[in-house]
């Protein structure tokens, strides 16, 4: 091994360390923060419809290691079994609140627990589903050296994602085709850029374009 990459094993061992130490105390301090407010959009989702308050999806993260995501539920019970595992435009499977949940990426709050416990990190790639990381080439399988995360640069681009794909006639076909190959390049861009000054930066982003 030579010296430069040496040097640049060491960088991103102490990139490593750094962002799982921001991770922890982040996300530790935001569940305590807004626990009032996930316990009144508990409320609102048992109100509105039948089922369990949270969601729970497997996901494939670091290393293609499974793991199960949570969420706060958007949709009718079994929703995965009536439809796609792609929501499109608007979605007869998503509730009321769902739709507000959604709109505010609130739906995406519990993932906290995911960074917690390190299944997740603040920020990185967003975490697929097993169906679509089998489209995934060798060259985009580098995501996983990573964990995967709650926001990323494609968070940000395709925040408004639903949307885009109820202009497609076969909304699955444009997203493996179009959607993810460039969310891929973005989470690339990512992997190769990753700082914990950047990921500051990509959660301000966040931040700015929820409350566009």
């Amino acid at each position: 091994m030579d010296e430069k990459q040496l040097y640049y094993e060491k960088g991103n061992k102490l990139n490593d360390v750094l962002k799982r130490t921001m991770d922890v105390i982040l996300s530790l301090a935001g569940l305590v923060i807004i626990s009032p407010l996930l316990f009144i959009i508990s409320i609102c989702i048992k109100l509105d419809s039948r089922g369990p308050v949270f969601f729970k999806q497997t996901r494939v993260g670091r290393y293609e290691e499974p793991f199960q995501i949570f969420k706060f539920r958007t949709m009718i019970v079994d929703a995965e079994k009536k439809g796609k595992q792609i929501t499109v435009g608007k979605d007869s499977r998503i509730t009321k609140t769902g739709q507000f949940l959604r709109k505010y990426k609130l739906d995406e709050l519990p993932q906290l627990i995911n960074v917690l416990i390190g299944d997740m990190s603040l920020v990185g790639p967003r975490p697929e589903v097993p169906k679509y990381t089998a489209y995934y080439t060798n060259e985009q399988k580098r995501i996983f050296e990573i964990r995967p995360g709650i926001t990323d640069y494609a968070s940000i681009k395709y925040r408004n994602e639903n949307e885009v794909l109820a202009k497609s006639e076969d909304p699955e076909k444009t997203y493996i085709e179009e959607v993810m190959r460039d969310k891929l390049s973005l989470n690339l861009k990512y992997l190769d850029q990753q700082s914990v000054i950047n990921d500051v930066k990509i959660i301000f982003m966040t931040i700015i374009a929820i409350l566009r």
